[in-house]
């Protein structure tokens, strides 16, 4: 997620203290060959394509499969309400459809026998867009360019004194070590990657990039670009995990690892739907990519909560497509969001959901209510630090569910650096580099030290790997004091520890030169 105020993906975006209550013990038992037939249909059964309701707007929707009801029986059902199957995924029992039918999910909620949840991904009808520039990024001027290759020492990329991040979690000493295998790749679910940079082309998978906008993978040559005029978003991920180590800009985390992009966001909203996410966990898996960085959260909800039924099979989808992955040898990191939010609180206010028609304010219990696919389970959650190793003011924490902290970027922490700028340098479209702050900035550093450890240990599984991230972290205690938005010192009230854990660092500040040793 990058600095507030900006309209770039809000993304960041936010492991779980509790299991979440997701239906996923019935997921797991889905498999391809199932061949029980479904339970009798309900009334619904008696609606036909033909005589369906077509009087309302557009929308996609998720349907989440029992366990022993087959695609097949789905597709048909989706049918007679008047529904368009978009994709299915037999591995997971999930149908991704589309109807202007206003009583969809209500119909095919009421057949039990073939159907967990039913939801729309979406409360706004969909429509062509337009694009439209982020605008959020701050450019590297060609002044303090100069200034940081005059600095840079032998060893170094050109840009990197600029990069304090990198010293933050000893990436650079890391290097002289292992820069990562070329058997591991990240995943970066986000806006696209512009392949073309050339700090990205050496270390760029085409193979495993796609566009999954819409449900569908797309892997026709450069659909995970970015899309004209659109966010430099995933770009800049995408430097911070893997730039090549190359005598150009700048250096990853884990400059000698594979980089893929999955494009999920919407075109000129940068939206990130369900059926997309769906889409770019299942493709991750489906390609043998091993760690994937989600600097987001899934639209239009901020949380999701499971009272709601539509919101509920959007927990569930997606949950499965998680854990699905996970299963496969995929690790799943995600940003913990920066609303300056306690993610463990009992209530907190989301005043900005859904985000793609009228916001409707309302008190949510983030521990039923989840923010995705930060808190669900198995998911590597990580809180944003600067360069004075304090909480970003704008960063989301909370005990118990931000596992660890990584460097994000924070104007108000100035480092010792040739540009004296806080923030996080990175490779940007169109073979440039910027500056951007948010947690979306910590997740990718993260992402590279998991890769990092992958290089290091093949076998090792998902579990293992965040347990070792958690392990070799540096404990950072609750400190007295932390910048406000404003600039300002105030006493860091809001910081609570218990288990070895704080609530604004986890376990703490990942460390990449133990990953490597």
């Amino acid at each position: 997620m990058d600095q507030p105020g900006s309209p770039a993906p809000k993304k960041r975006g936010r492991a779980r203290a509790v299991p979440v209550g997701l239906a996923l013990t019935a997921s797991l038992a889905f498999l391809p060959a199932v061949s029980a037939s479904a339970a009798p249909l309900g009334t619904a059964d008696a609606v036909t394509a033909s005589k369906a309701d077509t009087s309302g707007p557009k929308l996609s929707y998720v349907a989440n499969l029992n366990t022993y009801a087959t695609v097949k029986a789905a597709k048909k059902a989706v049918e007679r309400a008047g529904g368009t199957v978009v994709t299915a995924y037999e591995q997971i029992g999930v149908v991704v459809a589309h109807s202007q039918n206003p009583d969809f999910a209500k119909q095919l909620r009421a057949q039990r026998g073939l159907f967990v949840s039913v939801g729309a991904t979406r409360t706004a009808p969909m429509s062509a867009v337009q694009t439209t520039d982020e605008g959020a990024t701050q450019q590297l001027g060609a002044a303090d360019a100069a200034k940081a290759a005059a600095a840079a020492q032998e060893g170094q990329e050109p840009l990197e004194p600029n990069q304090w991040d990198l010293r933050t979690i000893k990436a650079d000493k890391a290097h002289k070590i292992n820069d990562g295998s070329r058997n591991v790749t990240v995943g970066i679910i986000d806006t696209g990657v512009d392949d073309t940079h050339p700090d990205l082309a050496p270390n760029f998978s085409k193979g495993q990039s796609a566009n999954c906008v819409g449900g569908v993978a797309d892997t026709t040559e450069g659909a995970w670009r970015p899309y004209a005029d659109g966010s430099d978003h995933g770009t800049h991920v995408a430097g911070t995990i893997g730039a090549a180590r190359n005598g150009i800009g700048v250096s990853g985390v884990a400059p000698g690892v594979q980089i893929a992009a999955i494009k999920v966001s919407e075109p000129g909203t940068s939206l990130f739907y369900t059926e997309a996410v769906v889409c770019g966990f299942m493709f991750a898996a489906e390609k043998g990519i091993e760690v994937t960085n989600n600097s987001y959260y899934v639209d239009p909800w901020l949380f999701n909560c499971k009272s709601d039924d539509d919101q509920k099979a959007l927990v569930e989808a997606i949950g499965r497509a998680t854990k699905y992955a996970e299963r496969k040898g995929t690790l799943h990191v995600a940003s913990a969001g920066n609303s300056n939010q306690d993610l463990a609180a009992d209530s907190l206010v989301d005043d900005t959901s859904p985000n793609d028609t009228t916001p409707v304010p309302r008190t949510i219990d983030p521990k039923v209510c989840l923010d995705l696919p930060t808190q669900l389970p198995g998911v590597v959650t990580v809180s944003a630090t600067g360069d004075k190793g304090l909480r970003s003011y704008y960063s989301s924490y909370g005990l118990g569910v931000v596992d660890v902290a990584a460097p994000g970027g924070d104007k108000w922490q100035v480092p010792e650096t040739p540009d004296a700028n806080g923030r996080v340098l990175s490779t940007v479209p169109g073979g440039l580099y910027g500056y951007k702050q948010g947690t979306s900035m910590a997740a990718p550093h993260v992402a590279g030290v998991a890769a990092l450890l992958k290089s290091a240990h093949p076998s090792a599984t998902p579990s293992q790997l965040q347990a070792m991230l958690k392990a070799q972290s540096t404990k950072a205690a609750c400190p007295t004091q932390i910048y406000d938005a404003a600039g300002a010192l105030i006493d860091a009230t809001t910081c609570q520890s218990k288990w070895g854990q704080t609530g604004y660092y986890g376990y703490g500040v990942i460390d990449a030169l133990k990953a490597v040793k």
